[in-house]
């Protein structure tokens, strides 16, 4: 599990497909930390995609949900990752 700076905890679940680059740019930012997160495959998982237009409005990838709510663009959620996750 993890936390936020302040302790809070963190439930993390990134929406990506595969053959997307900048999907691939923030798991591998995720590989690189040693960060364990769930990923929902739009591609692959049933309801996924249906699950990321009804949260955030667009089927745009990657969408990190940060307990619930989406963070869009590769470069924010490596910089959310870098700055805002801690091992609890």
């Amino acid at each position: 599990m993890y936390q936020n700076k302040n302790g809070e905890p963190l439930e993390l679940v990134l929406y990506k497909y595969d053959s997307c680059w900048f999907c691939r740019s923030v798991m591998a930012a995720i590989i690189e930390m040693k960060l364990t997160i769930s990923y929902r495959d739009i591609h692959q998982d049933d309801g996924a995609i249906e699950e990321l237009m009804k949260v955030g409005g667009k089927g745009q990838v990657p969408c990190l949900f940060i307990n619930g709510t989406p963070l869009y663009e590769s470069a924010d959620i490596i910089h959310f990752l870098e700055t805002q996750v801690y091992d609890a």
